[in-house]
């Protein structure tokens, strides 16, 4: 599998999508660092695929953090988001825990340092992959594919 920031998307087929607010400066930063995770992309949430994809999946557009795994069919959202994204981080169980416990609270903080004018959704769950969500993924990707590079 191509650890690569700038791999092609073609060679990661069933790479995990991490949807994140790409107007909030630190989840930004966040994002480029989870990048270089082995086969995470990052996708912002106001990209143009994002809204048909949360509608497939949730009925509605949440603003929440999520991360798709197709290889899997789930999809964790919130809290399950972040504890997912802690653990295959290599971080400690508790560290995971820590983030997930705390993820209200952080998410606060981060909202009004970034100066974000909306609250998350209160969606903080593992679900199943619908499958019409399942057939945008690859729209995902080519978002992902697109964001800028990580600068140095």
């Amino acid at each position: 599998m191509v650890q690569s920031v700038a791999c092609n998307m073609s060679e990661t087929t069933d790479a995990p999508v991490l949807i994140f607010d790409g107007d909030c400066p630190y989840c930004s930063i966040a994002a480029v660092a989870l990048r270089r995770l082995e086969g995470v992309e990052a996708v912002p949430w106001e990209s143009d695929p994002v809204g048909p994809f949360l509608e497939a999946q949730f009925g509605d557009r949440p603003f929440a953090m999520v991360l798709v795994d197709p290889r899997e069919r789930r999809v964790y959202a919130g809290r399950s988001a972040a504890e997912e994204l802690a653990t295959r981080a290599g971080t400690p169980g508790i560290v995971g825990g820590l983030v997930r416990d705390n993820y209200d609270r952080i998410a606060d903080v981060v909202g009004t340092l970034s100066g974000r004018g909306r609250d998350p959704a209160d969606i903080h769950d593992t679900y199943p992959l619908d499958p019409r969500a399942g057939d945008l993924i690859d729209e995902l990707r080519a978002a992902a594919s697109d964001a800028p590079a990580p600068t140095v």
